[in-house]
């Protein structure tokens, strides 16, 4: 049977199909989450610096005493300088760590800043887990011997200042869900940090940030394990939002096995002055994405910088509504074959006190810890290229964007994201190709892409073995365990093969 694209059918196509976590269009999704929980909540997901918070602090007035403003949170979003660099050989160096600072800093012009131009929109570095100095200070302050790489998770977490009792009760909160889990809690360490050069409004709203220590001693899979501390932050979120409130101040950047973020409400050249843990000669990592945010017309915040816990964005989601109203529409039988009956502690998995940026990171997050789903097939499923009438695609790509497009609407910008999970980091433009970035690969195996050129001026021809720039619909990926660059037809292909979507189409599709 033909398959058909006009609107109604599609929707019907959608409403017929599996949901986001189920892949074989002959098994209906369950619709036992509905009956468990009721219509999907709408809640949203905790915001601690939202527009009350950031008049409340520069007027000292509550509620309806505050001056009425134009500003609206679903409307976040951000133009901004995204960068990654990697050690394609997986060697953790102090090159990497210095080569991100220098990324981030040559992009200062890419972010915004008040009118103290010492008051940043927000700018951040995340690394690949710098396991050195982890252990380090792991023995430094808990006396204890990390397990091995993979199996110890530290976050760095956001707490309000001023208010022990809520800095103690979210604590609490992680501790408990980290023993239920079966994992162990290791302890947690202040990170150092130097205000000294921050403008008015970061001080006012300045967090409290320490790093959360947890050990995987249960010897559970690195996936699963991945997949629990994923668990762990939503739900703890979740229940802060519930008895703190929805302005706790407590924010979760990452907590992960595989990387760290730091980042904040802070200016490109104040990341790594803030941050004292970077200018560390210990501290080593073999990747980094970096991220320098413009804040388009919206109110810059501490969490609301980037990178965030899988990606960093430069451009706009201009479909943003529509993909967030399908993501509530799926709530009530979303349905992960991992999570099980405990799904529903996962969501909404998109909010309106999010950016376009947040609730990408949150979807994309969801696809490839919630389901089988590898990071590229997500990005290839959130992102397609232009695959309608193209003839220079495969048949096996067409149909894997053809069946795609019945589960997941595409999250189209202009948009340039970059990512990691650890095993691979890469970065895709979007179909229309307005967030253009160039990459440079070194004789001695270092990986460089930005939305700029000249980030690194050091950098000598002699030096660059291949330069390109990424074109409009394709991927740039690096395998760190097959190290190397993955050309984007042989992922695609191998993504694309892997189940037999035209099949499936032909014996769904309405």
């Amino acid at each position: 049977m033909r398959v058909t694209r006009n609107a109604f059918e599609m929707a019907k196509m959608r409403a017929t199909s599996t949901m986001v976590f189920a892949r074989n269009p002959l098994v209906r999704a369950s619709n036992s989450l509905w009956r468990r929980t009721g219509a999907p909540t709408f809640a949203s997901a905790m915001s601690p610096y939202t527009t009350e918070r950031v008049l409340q602090l520069r007027t000292g007035k509550k509620g309806k005493e505050q001056p009425k403003t134009i500003y609206d949170p679903s409307r976040e979003t951000e133009n901004c300088g995204v960068g990654l660099v990697a050690s394609l050989k997986s060697v953790p160096s102090r090159r990497v760590v210095d080569d991100a600072d220098e990324m981030l800093v040559r992009m200062s012009h890419r972010g915004g800043v008040g009118v103290d131009i010492a008051s940043g929109d927000g700018a951040g570095m995340l690394f690949g887990m710098p396991d050195s100095f982890m252990r380090a200070k792991a023995q430094e302050l808990f006396k204890v011997d990390l397990p091995e790489q993979g199996q110890y998770a530290v976050g760095n977490i956001f707490f309000p200042k001023g208010d022990a009792q809520v800095v103690a009760n979210c604590k609490g909160i992680l501790e408990r869900l980290t023993k239920e889990r079966q994992l162990s809690v290791v302890g947690w360490r202040p990170v150092p940090v130097d205000n000294s050069m921050l403008g008015r409004d970061p001080i006012d709203s300045e967090p409290i940030t320490e790093q959360f220590f947890i050990a995987n001693n249960t010897r559970m899979g690195k996936r699963r394990f991945e997949q629990e501390l994923m668990r762990i932050r939503k739900v703890a979120e979740s229940e802060a939002t519930g008895t703190l409130g929805p302005e706790s101040g407590f924010y979760i950047n990452s907590l992960t096995s595989s990387h760290i973020t730091y980042k904040g409400q802070l200016t490109p050249e104040q990341v790594s002055q803030y941050y004292l843990d970077l200018k560390d000669p210990t501290f080593i990592s073999h990747l980094s994405l970096v991220h320098s945010r413009f804040s388009t017309n919206t109110f810059p915040s501490w969490e609301r910088a980037q990178p965030i816990r899988m990606m960093c964005h430069n451009g706009e989601i201009n479909t943003l509504r529509g993909n967030k109203n399908w993501m509530y529409s799926r709530g009530g039988i979303i349905d992960s074959p991992y999570y099980g009956d405990d799904t529903a502690q996962l969501l909404p998995v998109t909010s309106d006190n999010m950016s376009d940026s947040g609730n990408f990171d949150s979807v994309l997050e969801m696809l490839t810890k919630g389901s089988d789903r590898s990071l590229p097939e997500a990005v290839m499923m959130m992102i397609p290229e232009a695959w309608q009438d193209n003839t220079n695609l495969s048949d096996s790509k067409k149909s894997f964007y053809e069946y795609n497009s019945c589960v997941m609407e595409p999250w189209d910008g202009p948009a340039m994201v970059a990512f990691t999970d650890g095993r691979y980091i890469g970065a895709t433009l979007d179909r229309n190709g307005l967030r253009p970035s160039r990459y440079y690969v070194t004789n001695d195996d270092h990986v460089m892409l930005s939305s700029e050129i000249g980030v690194c001026p050091e950098l000598s021809d002699s030096e660059v073995k291949i330069k390109h720039r990424l074109e409009p619909g394709k991927m740039f990926l690096v395998d760190f365990e097959t190290e190397r660059i993955v050309p984007d037809d042989e992922i695609k292909e191998q993504v694309a093969s892997m189940h037999p979507y035209g099949e499936w189409v032909k014996k769904k599709s309405i």
